[in-house]
Order: structure tokens, then C-alpha cells, then sequence
């Protein structure tokens, strides 16, 4: 009896393991049939969908705007938009207020792509593949503002500062900061994920809604904002 009641426990959480493992996989939503063919990942097809409906949301939003006797629709978009725009004007200043829209950019694609597993899709900051992608591009803005700003000669000293012995370290910099910005974001996102699926598995009704609230949109929305704080402070210090 113990052996039967042992061999069902072991099969339980094989069947759980087995679960797990299936979702953490990148799965092909489908595939272009050419040069013998291309798949297309299913968080790319979700960024695509994320990316139409904030399209189709501007479109709407903009429409209509109006200098004097601004109507909600307007006075809502305004506040949104003027909130982020502060909160990284205090952090770049003026000298970086050029990098502000990529990095509101990347806060609203995050924040959407965090919060839409409660619409039943996978988010796609699941993928590895979609947090290098953000990692590598933020990492590119922050090297070119330092370039931008220092011209050639001074950007290369910049890795001999503040003595020229750590210059390796400077330099092998420049390859930890994507690696820690897209692990922290993964790893943080996956985590979430797969707490929220082991809750729905042992107690599918009522236990999940809270803990829902909290890694879905508490959660999801503090990964957003850490990734972006992050790649804020890069700039300035790169342009300092």
C-alpha cells in the first residue's frame, strides 16, 4: 500500500515537472514556409499582437488633440505620458532627454508584455530570447550615448578611468550589463511564471486570484520599471 501510494506521489510530480518544462519552452506559434523554413516563436507572435494594439491605442488617442478645452481622453494620455516623461527627465536630465522616448518605449512594451498573461496569452518576456533582444538594444543605446557625447578619442579613454589597470574590467563591462539586465528580467519573469502555474496545479480555484495580483501585475510592473531604471542610470553615467 505505502509502495502504491509512493509510486502515485512520484507520478504526481513527474506529471508536474513534465508541465513545467513544456511551458518553459519556447514554443513555434508557426512557420513560414521558405528557405526550408523559418519558425516564428510564439512570443514573437504576442509582441506582434502587443504591438498592433498599442498601435491601434495611439491612433485613437491622438486623434483629435486640442491645445485649449482638452477633453478627458486627451487630459488622460497627457498625464500618462507627462508622468514618464518626468520621472526620466529627473533621472537623465537634460543632456539625455534625448533617450527618453526609446526608454518610455521600452517601460510600455515591458509593463504590457508583463501584464498580458492575465489575458490568457504567454507573456513573452517568458522568452530568453525576447529579454537579450531588449538587454542587447538597451546596452547599444547606452555605448552610442556615451560615444555621442564623449566623441571617439575620449569615449575609448573613458575605459582606462579611472586607472588604466582596470581597463579590462571596463571593457569586459560592457558584455555583464545585457547579461544582468536580461537575466534579471527573466529570471524574475519566469519565476513568477512558474510559482503561479505550481499554485494553479495544487489549488486550481480561489488560492490563485491573490497570488495573481501580486506576480502578474505587482510583480510585472516592478520588473518593468527596474529594467528601464537600470538602462536610465547607464545613460547618465555614460554621459557624465
Amino acid at each position: 500500500m505505502n509502495d502504491a501510494r509512493k509510486g502515485r506521489e512520484e507520478g504526481c510530480h513527474t506529471d508536474i515537472a513534465e508541465r513545467i518544462v513544456e511551458e518553459l519552452n519556447s514554443k513555434t506559434a508557426f512557420v513560414i514556409p521558405v528557405f526550408g523554413g523559418i519558425p516564428v516563436g510564439e512570443s514573437v507572435v504576442v509582441t506582434w499582437i502587443i504591438m498592433a494594439a498599442l498601435t491601434a491605442a495611439s491612433i485613437v488617442f491622438v486623434r483629435g488633440l486640442r491645445v485649449e478645452n482638452v477633453g478627458r481622453k486627451q487630459l488622460v494620455l497627457e498625464t500618462g505620458i507627462g508622468f514618464l516623461r518626468d520621472f526620466f527627465q529627473d533621472l537623465l536630465g537634460e543632456e539625455g532627454a534625448g533617450y527618453i522616448p526609446y526608454l518610455i518605449t521600452v517601460a510600455v512594451y515591458i509593463g504590457i508584455a508583463n501584464l498580458i498573461g492575465l489575458l490568457g496569452f504567454t507573456p513573452p518576456t517568458k522568452d530568453i530570447n525576447v529579454t537579450a533582444g531588449l538587454a542587447i538594444c538597451s546596452i547599444a543605446v547606452i555605448e552610442y550615448a556615451g560615444f555621442h557625447k564623449k566623441g571617439l578619442k575620449k569615449w575609448l579613454k573613458s575605459f582606462a578611468e579611472p586607472i588604466p589597470l582596470i581597463t579590462p574590467i571596463n571593457i569586459l563591462e560592457i558584455f555583464i550589463r545585457p547579461v544582468s539586465l536580461c537575466m534579471r528580467l527573466f529570471g524574475n519573469v519566469l519565476g513568477a511564471y512558474v510559482v503561479m502555474e505550481l499554485i494553479k496545479i495544487v489549488c486550481p480555484v480561489i488560492i490563485p486570484v491573490p497570488f495573481s495580483c501580486y506576480f502578474d501585475i505587482f510583480d510585472g510592473l516592478i520588473q518593468a520599471y527596474v529594467f528601464v531604471f537600470l538602462t536610465s542610470l547607464f545613460i547618465k553615467e555614460a554621459i557624465e
